[in-house]
């Protein structure tokens, strides 16, 4: 039991992550591939097999050695099914039996798993989280996406849309439009997509920034050049970042009473350096102090949010994490016939 390893798959818009994990979440080597979503699922599943095959080459072991694989992916998704029904971050990919076709490929036990949920389930297994009990964690990106884990389970929910953090509505009227639609929901005040959408805005009144003048000096407009003005003193920049963390908090804050976890993370790419950069400190203070204005003082004392530790491994990490959970409580589906 101790000597097993997982195999796990992080499937994106732009590239696959794989890596083999031992059975206390260690990874033992990991590899990346294009992902080439614009040419369809089939060339997709190629490029999935790819990149495991690689990482398990990596390790210096064999896929026979591996004890299952867990492939995570961006919904929307039939969890159970085994299937991708219409992911908007890729097009194409509609009512695909993603599961049975990178099992097939791999000839391992395969499951699926909501990207989110399953980088969610790594910092709970092997990350910050690993001591505690109950876990909300949010992943600021180009979305805003989310994962619930209580009690070792993944809240999934009846129709595998569960743990959809990013989709509480903060505002009701007049509210400001999500990429999936909707109006007022956390995505369209915290994600990357909408502070540039903020900054654009800003940028069309006239506000004073040094961002304007990196762009005048050719310098494409985006999170991390954003964030680097901030950190050299501009107020527009540190203006807005703090107002997405104030929503975030806000955001925290619904979910935490709902909820009640041990820990809250936030993970992704989009958490400005984290505790290395003043702005990355700052930010999480906010966050910290927005969610304790707006919540009982026994519950903010009670309740940690501190930034993930996994980065990007935390992925096909949980991946992993989750392939080993099914194997242990027998929901392993078996492997499709060649």
């Amino acid at each position: 039991m101790a000597n097993r390893l997982f195999l796990g798959l992080d499937l994106g818009g732009t590239n696959v992550k794989a890596g083999v994990v031992d059975d206390q979440g260690n990874a033992l080597a990991s590899r990346s591939v294009a992902t080439q979503a614009i040419l369809g699922p089939v060339k997709g599943v190629e490029q999935i097999v790819r990149a495991g095959r690689e990482a398990v080459m990596a390790a210096g072991v064999d896929l026979a050695d591996i004890s299952a694989v867990g492939l995570a992916t961006p919904g929307t998704m039939d969890i159970p099914g085994g299937m991708l029904l219409d992911p908007p971050n890729l097009p194409g990919w509609v009512n695909f039996p993603i599961r049975d076709e990178v099992g097939r490929r791999l000839q391992r036990p395969t499951i699926l798993q909501n990207d989110a949920n399953a980088a969610a389930y790594g910092e709970y297994w092997a990350g910050t989280a690993k001591h505690a009990r109950s876990l909300l964690f949010y992943t600021l990106g180009t979305g805003l996406g989310g994962g619930v884990i209580v009690d070792d389970h993944i809240i999934e929910g009846e129709h595998s849309h569960g743990s959809e953090l990013g989709h509480v509505i903060l505002e009701m009227d007049e509210g400001r439009l999500c990429p999936t639609g909707q109006y007022g929901t956390a995505e369209a005040y915290v994600s990357a997509t909408a502070l540039l959408k903020r900054f654009r805005e800003r940028l069309e009144a006239g506000d004073v920034t040094s961002v304007r003048t990196r762009m005048e000096s050719g310098s494409e407009l985006s999170p991390r050049l954003i964030a680097e003005e901030a950190e050299r003193g501009d107020h527009l920049a540190l203006e807005l970042i703090m107002e997405m963390a104030r929503y975030l908090g806000a955001t925290i804050t619904t979910a935490v009473h709902v909820i009640d976890p041990a820990m809250v993370l936030l993970g992704g790419a989009m958490t400005f350096g984290r505790n290395e950069t003043q702005v990355g400190r700052e930010f999480l203070r906010r966050v910290r102090q927005e969610f304790r204005g707006r919540t009982f003082t026994t519950i903010a004392d009670r309740i940690s949010i501190e930034y993930a530790s996994l980065g990007g491994d935390a992925g096909f990490i949980g991946a992993a994490g989750c392939a080993r959970r099914a194997l242990d409580i027998g929901r392993m589906p078996p492997v499709p016939v060649p």
